[in-house]
């Protein structure tokens, strides 16, 4: 989802609306991305979106800043379009996946924009109601294969999926002003977390960063295993081989993907380059000292089982 900046519209004329609908076909050959709905309101728009090559990032730039670029020439303005980033949450393929496409095929009825969603041109609802080959592009198929496996049935199946108002936990979590990272049942949150949080922040989530280990986390973690005190991480011995401070700093850029900077704050350093040095004494070190390997396995093990238990 995203939407204009200062709630402005990002939609003024019906040749904006073809223009958007014809970039998401277009973005969705270009990048094989397969959208599976869609719907655009006059301030925003959402699109559900399933990026087999991992690509969201670059497909949605290229949507974004190609749609900036003819809105502004239409209508003579200048500047930026869209209020920053897109929004973006992670669904599991289950009933969660349904409800949602049923929350965004509904959104210009609860908008008040009609009376019936029929009646709204610019969203994929109409699109799940039509065989004609225009809509060849739409992903809808394995939508309505959830609601029933006989194709036969498609049809009269998602009218009366689409009669029925959106589940409370989907518009609830939708609608509020800090998404969540993901929509779906605990089971599935905790396998993304198990994935994700181990040194695989991924850019294609934009949320990412809060699967991540805390740096507590990591701190009491390296403490714990060399039963030392917290303090002694922070003191730096030059000619020593500071072991657990070493490692602590190298699971900081492993695990959480800190910049060097920020890890030279972290650790009162004078140089972010000494950051380095150290990561790569450590990378050194673990590819002939079994040992150490042994040793930074064991807390990485300690801090992503914590992070699960979040």
């Amino acid at each position: 989802m995203n939407r204009g900046r200062r709630l402005e519209k990002i939609f003024n004329s019906t040749d904006d609306y073809e223009v958007f609908v014809e970039l998401l076909r277009e973005t969705s050959e270009m990048w094989n991305i397969r959208i599976a709905a869609y719907c655009l309101m006059p301030n925003h728009y959402h699109i559900l979106v399933q990026t087999p090559e991992a690509n969201l990032s670059r497909s949605m730039r290229h949507l974004n800043g190609i749609y900036t670029q003819n809105f502004n020439r239409r209508n003579n303005y200048d500047g930026t379009l869209f209020r920053g980033r897109y929004k973006s949450i992670l669904v599991s393929a289950d009933d969660y996946l349904l409800q949602l496409v049923r929350y965004i095929h509904r959104s210009p009825l609860k908008a008040g924009l009609v009376k019936t969603i029929n009646k709204y041109r610019w969203s994929s609802h109409k699109g799940y109601l039509s065989a004609a080959g225009k809509w060849d592009w739409l992903d809808k198929k394995f939508i309505l294969s959830m609601l029933t496996p006989k194709k036969k049935d498609w049809l009269k199946e998602y009218r009366k999926f689409i009669k029925k108002d959106c589940d409370e936990s989907v518009s609830g979590a939708l609608d509020g002003k800090r998404w969540p990272v993901f929509l779906g049942p605990d089971s599935f949150i905790d396998r993304v977390k198990s994935e994700y949080d181990a040194g695989k922040t991924d850019d294609e989530i934009p949320q990412a960063r809060s699967l991540v280990p805390e740096k507590e986390q990591i701190i009491n973690s390296v403490c714990g295993y060399y039963s030392i005190d917290t303090d002694e991480l922070f003191v730096s011995r030059r000619g020593q081989f500071n072991e657990p401070r070493n490692v602590a700093i190298y699971l900081f850029r492993r695990l959480r993907r800190d910049r060097l900077t920020q890890i030279c704050e972290e650790f009162k350093m004078q140089k972010y380059s000494s950051v380095s040095s150290v990561i790569e004494r450590v990378k050194a070190r673990l590819a002939v000292d079994k040992q150490l390997k042994k040793c930074v396995e064991k807390i990485s093990d300690d801090v992503i089982k914590s992070q699960e238990q979040i």
